[in-house]
């Protein structure tokens, strides 16, 4: 779940998040698979102050070449459940924290009979942008470049996302804006799982294209979020 989604320009983000220093120059993006491995905002607990660039997919310390990054097993997600006993995320979740920012995500839905035949774009009902929990490497490649790597946490479903979600039933962690402080700085196992938690406020959403399913055709368009 949570492979794909949709985040703000640098405009956006500086309108909204006024007190940070906008380092992230992508343009919006309105679908994105994570394996494409995309460079997507982020806050990291290493500097809060700031929005950067930070690559979707943690690769871990022992991954030594972008080759083998893009065959490493999949840590888009990490369970928040399991986050402390995975070998891929037990040495980071402890220390390295953000936030990724996000205007929205797809999600499958399973229609009566059938497997994961339909797409819902999630967000919030303001239309904000809000931020999605992640634990991070700081990757150095075979030529010696050193960038960050992420993965979406993510929980069990709230009643809202296992009606989308219902096969699975998960959701990613969203963190509102009253906890994001908490989620970058906690301190120790505790505090940490305390905060991995289904989302407890209010969810909008409508269907899309199927876009999950979607090959050879450009899906990073502003219609491909459209309800149909």
């Amino acid at each position: 779940m949570c492979y794909h989604t949709a985040t703000p320009d640098a405009a956006k983000l500086r309108a909204q998040f006024v007190k940070q220093t906008i380092l992230y120059k992508e343009p919006e993006i309105f679908h994105v698979s994570g394996f494409t491995r995309p460079y997507l905002p982020v806050t990291l607990n290493s500097n809060a102050e700031e929005i950067i660039p930070a690559r979707w997919k943690l690769i871990p310390y022992w991954v030594k070449s972008e080759v083998d990054a893009n065959k490493a097993a999949n840590t888009l997600n990490a369970k928040g459940e399991e986050i402390f006993e995975k070998a891929s995320y037990k040495n980071v979740i402890g220390k390295n924290r953000g936030l990724l920012y996000v205007n929205g995500f797809f999600e499958p839905h399973a229609s009566k009979g059938k497997t994961n035949d339909q797409n819902f774009f999630v967000y919030m009902p303001s239309k904000e942008i809000f931020t999605l929990g992640i634990t991070f490497n700081v990757w150095k490649n075979e030529d010696g470049k050193e960038y960050p790597t992420f993965s979406i946490l993510t929980t069990e479903a709230n009643d809202y996302m296992a009606d989308i979600h219902n096969v699975g039933k998960r959701m990613p962690l969203i963190l509102p804006e009253d906890k994001r402080e908490a989620w970058l700085f906690a301190d120790g196992r505790s505090e940490i799982e305390k905060l991995i938690q289904p989302y407890g406020g209010e969810l909008a959403s409508h269907r899309t294209v199927e876009v999950t399913k979607i090959r050879g055709t450009d899906t990073n368009v502003p219609n491909i979020q459209n309800a149909i």
